[in-house]
């Protein structure tokens, strides 16, 4: 024989909220349509009419697990947009998005699954709509102080929650790395775009030190919005961080100016070294060039001299030789000259001898020596 099954006994409003813990539970496990009221019964040790007696079915507790859900996130979402630099705004958004994830993952799991009917407005695109409709108010008032067109906003803030959200949805499976990285990577790109990423993105101070008290704003078992006080008393310390996180990346600016304009002035300098050494370079060449051409024109002019010097010797030698035979053939023609005109006029001697004594013997004709006989002997 089985045993009756102990119950617990609660008043209506516990018995609401335990019913709505355990159908969170199944709805974020097996979705709507894969969740009965026999199963929500079961989960909580009550017979079916209870549920329908609080709920009216599975349509109504599962459109007010929806709703909830919705409203918590929602409610994160807005304390984040508080804050006062639109940066910081867009960090804690992010963060806010990326931690309801992480400590409310049965309840992001049943908004981004495909929503029944029964959840009215509870489907995942009308929750980005709703969240992008503040983010839309923002966008429109720094469009409007940067000169942009206010009407582009909400595009703008489709755009920006469509990217969170999405990266949220992975995230929920994924959970590397930490959220703070995530959020810091993802305000990397909506922040800087893809032109400027920051190589190693981080979420500023304010954002670091302001998720605490943000965490504390909205409870995980109940919507509790902060008053008007603590919302000012929040707001002056992020104000007062900001102003102290703006004031160190002045700081940071400027050193980096300052680096930067050292840089500029070592390049500047190497600049100039190089511009004076290859003008150093240029007038060195430029005169071994000039060197060079000045000794080829010397070296031409030498050899042209030389070469006129050359024909002028042996014209020279060609004169002389023509000279020297000249000399020799107008001496010749006066030796021969003189010796006819000696011949002419040295008379003959004959030496005359008795007939008797002359036969038998030749008679020798005597002429008076010449120049070159008496040159002949000397020699």
């Amino acid at each position: 024989m089985t045993e009756p099954r102990s119950r617990v006994r609660m008043t209506g409003k516990e018995r609401r909220e335990q019913l709505i813990r355990v159908s969170r539970t199944l709805f974020a496990e097996k979705g709507f349509d894969g969740t009965s009221i026999e199963e929500i019964a079961a989960s909580a040790r009550v017979s079916k009419p209870v549920v329908y007696e609080h709920f009216g079915g599975k349509e109504g507790i599962y459109a007010v697990v929806v709703d909830r859900e919705m409203q918590r996130l929602l409610s994160l979402v807005a304390v984040a947009l508080n804050a006062g630099h639109p940066r910081v705004r867009l960090e804690r958004a992010a963060l806010a998005l990326l931690q309801y994830v992480e400590e409310s993952s049965e309840g992001f799991r049943i908004l981004v699954r495909d929503s029944h009917a029964a959840s009215g407005t509870g489907t995942f695109a009308s929750l980005i709509s709703d969240i992008a409709s503040q983010v839309e108010d923002v966008l429109a008032d720094q469009f409007a102080d940067r000169g942009y067109a206010p009407t582009l906003a909400p595009m703008y803030a489709q755009m920006l929650v469509g990217m969170v959200a999405l990266t949220g949805q992975w995230w929920l499976d994924a959970r590397q790395p930490d959220r703070e990285e995530v959020a810091a990577h993802l305000v990397n790109l909506a922040w800087n775009g893809l032109t400027g990423l920051e190589p190693r993105p981080a979420l500023t101070a304010a954002t670091a030190r302001g998720l605490p008290a943000m965490s504390a704003m909205v409870e995980l078992r109940g919507i509790s919005r902060p008053s008007e006080k603590e919302l000012k008393d929040l707001e002056k310390i992020r104000e007062r961080e900001l102003k102290e996180q703006e004031k160190a990346r002045a700081r940071e600016l400027r050193e980096q100016e300052r680096f930067l304009r050292e840089q500029d002035k070592v390049r500047a300098r190497d600049l100039r070294e190089q511009e004076k050494l290859r003008r150093e370079e240029e007038k060195l060449l430029a005169r071994e060039q000039r060197e060079r051409e000045k000794l080829r024109a010397q070296e031409a002019k030498l050899a042209e001299q030389q070469a006129r010097q050359a024909e002028r010797e042996a014209a020279r030698r060609a004169k002389l030789a023509a000279e020297r035979a000249e000399r020799a053939q107008r001496g010749e023609l006066v030796e021969r000259v003189e010796r006819i005109e000696r011949v002419e006029r040295v008379p003959l001697v004959v030496q005359t001898e008795p007939a008797e004594l002359l036969q038998g013997h030749e008679v020798q004709i005597t002429e008076p020596p010449t120049s070159a006989d008496a040159e002949h002997r000397a020699k």
